[in-house]
């Protein structure tokens, strides 16, 4: 009989740590200052719409921001193994991307290495872009490929849509 008892004991001994772990993980996903909990960490703001001389470079700024207390890793963030902030738009769109001019990034270093120095976007940025658009009306779905991260972790890499009317005359 005393065996039942003290496998009983451990059963429900084992069953209780394991809903208290189960709980600390929901409230620990749950904590509204967790970076990987934001649904988007960079938002297209504008030009929904550009006219442009059809065949010919022109000069077209991409504005985003970023979520407040999250930065991404600027073009150049200065270590091979981040992931670097690129702008991109896919063949067969009507419209070539023919440069793109990234900000300069801001320097930070984060609280777990202050001796590494990172390269990275905040708040609102801008992409100067030189796009060539064949004539006519192009609905283009350029693509911001970035990592997301806080103070502490980095979400997976992600890429966002960035849809432009492009007409071209």
């Amino acid at each position: 009989m005393m065996g039942w008892t003290v496998r009983i004991c451990a059963v429900v001994a084992a069953l209780g740590m394991a809903a208290g772990a189960a709980q600390g993980q929901v409230l620990a996903s749950s904590t509204p200052n967790r970076s990987v909990d934001k649904a988007e960490a960079v938002q297209y703001l504008y030009p929904e719409q550009v006219n442009l001389p059809a065949g010919k470079a022109s000069p077209v700024a991409l504005h985003f921001r970023i979520a407040q207390g999250l930065h991404i890793n600027s073009h150049t963030p200065g270590d091979a193994y981040l992931i670097a902030t690129v702008f991109s738009i896919p063949a067969g769109a009507g419209v070539r991307l023919d440069g793109v001019s990234y900000p300069a990034g801001a320097t930070i270093a984060l609280p777990a290495d202050p001796k590494t120095k990172l390269s990275v976007y905040t708040g609102e940025f801008v992409l100067q872009t030189r796009l060539v658009a064949a004539r006519g009306n192009h609905l283009v779905e350029g693509k911001l490929h970035y990592q997301a991260c806080d103070l502490t972790q980095c979400m997976p890499p992600k890429a966002i849509d960035v849809p432009i009317d492009v007409i071209g005359n």
